[in-house]
C-alpha cells in the first residue's frame, strides 16, 4: 500500500546514493534522482527519463513522491494569485504571489492552521492539525516561481514566511525548506530575498542567531505595550515584551542584521500617541524598519482599520525619530489573499 512506502523527498543525497549501491547499482544513480525530485521538481518517477524503466519500476515499488497539488487558483483583479494547495493527506493550506513593477513575491505557508491565538487573524481560527513538511514548502515556492513566469513573464524574485501558520513553531523544517530554495542543487536563490516572519518566539529568536541564519527576520508587532499586544496576541502573555526585545538585542548582537517590525494600526486598539511613543521607545535598541500594514477584515468585528491621520501621527512620529517606515498597501484583498485573511475560504 502506498502509505507504508516512504516518501523518497526525506532522503538525503547520501542516502539515496546508499539506496542504490544496495540495490547493486551505480552510487551516481541517487545523484540523477535527487536533482530530478529538487532542481526539476519531478511529480512522478516516470518524470525521470533520463533512468531506465527498470529503475523507475523499483522506486515506484519502494517509494512515493507526496507532491502537493493547486487544488485552485483564483486571480485577483490586481495581479495577486491565491492557490489552495492540497497535502499529500488531503489538507489545504493556501500560498500567495505578490506582483510588483520590480518583484514578485511568494507568501508561504508553514503549519496547516497555526499554533498562535492573534485575535485580528483568520488563520489563527483554524486548528492548528500539523506542521508541513520542508518538501511541502519547497513545492509552494516552485509553483509560485511556475506562476510568475507563467503570468508575469520573470521568474520568483522573493519569499516571505508570513502564509498560515508561526515559522517557529515549526524551526527546523523551515530551515531545511530554505536550505533547499538556497542550494544550487535546488533553486539557488539568495538567503537574503528570504523573510521568516514570526509574531515572537524568544527562544526560537535567539536559535536563529547561535545558527547563523542568512535570511532575514520580521517580527509581527502591533503593540509595544504588553496590556495591548496580550489584549490582540494572547501568547504575549507567555512570551512578553521583555523576553522579545532581550533575544531581539541577541539577534541584532549576533547577526548585526536589521530587524523589520510588521505592525496595523487599528481604531481604538493602538491609535494613540502613547502607543507610538511604545513603538518608538521599544525600537531604539537596533537598527529597524517598521512596515505599517493596512488591515483587512476578517469580520465585522472588534478590528477595523485607524484612520490616516493616526497612520500619519505614526509615519510622522517615527520619522521624526530616525525610524525608517513604510506604508504597505495590501494586495488581492478581492480574493481573500491579503495579509491575515488566509483561512482556507476557497
Amino acid at each position: 500500500m502506498a502509505e507504508h512506502k516512504k516518501d523518497i523527498r526525506a532522503l538525503t543525497k547520501e542516502q539515496l546514493r546508499d539506496f542504490f549501491v544496495s540495490q547493486d547499482d551505480k552510487a551516481f544513480r541517487g545523484n540523477q534522482v535527487y536533482e530530478w525530485l529538487w532542481q526539476k521538481s519531478a511529480h512522478s518517477f516516470e518524470d525521470m527519463t533520463n533512468i531506465s524503466k527498470e529503475t523507475r519500476q523499483m522506486l515506484q515499488d519502494n517509494f512515493v513522491i507526496n507532491h502537493i497539488r493547486v487544488d485552485q487558483m483564483q486571480r485577483s483583479s490586481d495581479g495577486t494569485i491565491k492557490n489552495a494547495v492540497r497535502l499529500h493527506d488531503d489538507l489545504i493550506v493556501e500560498s500567495v504571489l505578490i506582483p510588483t513593477p520590480t518583484r514578485t513575491t511568494a507568501c508561504v505557508s508553514s503549519q496547516v492552521g497555526c499554533s498562535l491565538d492573534c485575535k485580528f487573524c483568520a488563520t489563527a481560527r483554524l486548528k492548528r492539525m500539523r506542521n508541513l513538511n520542508p518538501d511541502e514548502i519547497y513545492d509552494q515556492v516552485v509553483a509560485i516561481d511556475n506562476e510568475s513566469r507563467l503570468y508575469h513573464n520573470r521568474p520568483l524574485s522573493n519569499i516571505v514566511f508570513m502564509g498560515m501558520g508561526e515559522p517557529l513553531m515549526n524551526y527546523n523544517n523551515v530551515l531545511k525548506a530554505i536550505d533547499k530554495i538556497t542550494s544550487p542543487e535546488g533553486l539557488g536563490m539568495s538567503p537574503k530575498r528570504i523573510v521568516v516572519s514570526t509574531s515572537g518566539v524568544p527562544k526560537m529568536i535567539k536559535k536563529m542567531a547561535d545558527d547563523q541564519v542568512k535570511f532575514k527576520l520580521a517580527v509581527s508587532l502591533h503593540s509595544a505595550i504588553d496590556e495591548v499586544r496580550t489584549s490582540i496576541m494572547p501568547f504575549n502573555a507567555t512570551f512578553p515584551l521583555d523576553d522579545l526585545r532581550a533575544s531581539l538585542q541577541y539577534w541584532y548582537a549576533k547577526t548585526k542584521n536589521r530587524i523589520t517590525y510588521e505592525y496595523v494600526v487599528w481604531d481604538g486598539i493602538n491609535d494613540k500617541r502613547k502607543d507610538v511613543d511604545a513603538l518608538v521607545e521599544f525600537c531604539k535598541f537596533a537598527p529597524s524598519k517598521v512596515n505599517l500594514i493596512e488591515y483587512n477584515p476578517i469580520d465585522d468585528g472588534a478590528f477595523q482599520q485607524a484612520n490616516s491621520k493616526a497612520i500619519d501621527m505614526y509615519v510622522k512620529v517615527l520619522e521624526s525619530n530616525n525610524i525608517t517606515v513604510t506604508v504597505r498597501r495590501s494586495r488581492g484583498k478581492d480574493i481573500d489573499a491579503a495579509c491575515g485573511q488566509l483561512a482556507n475560504k476557497s
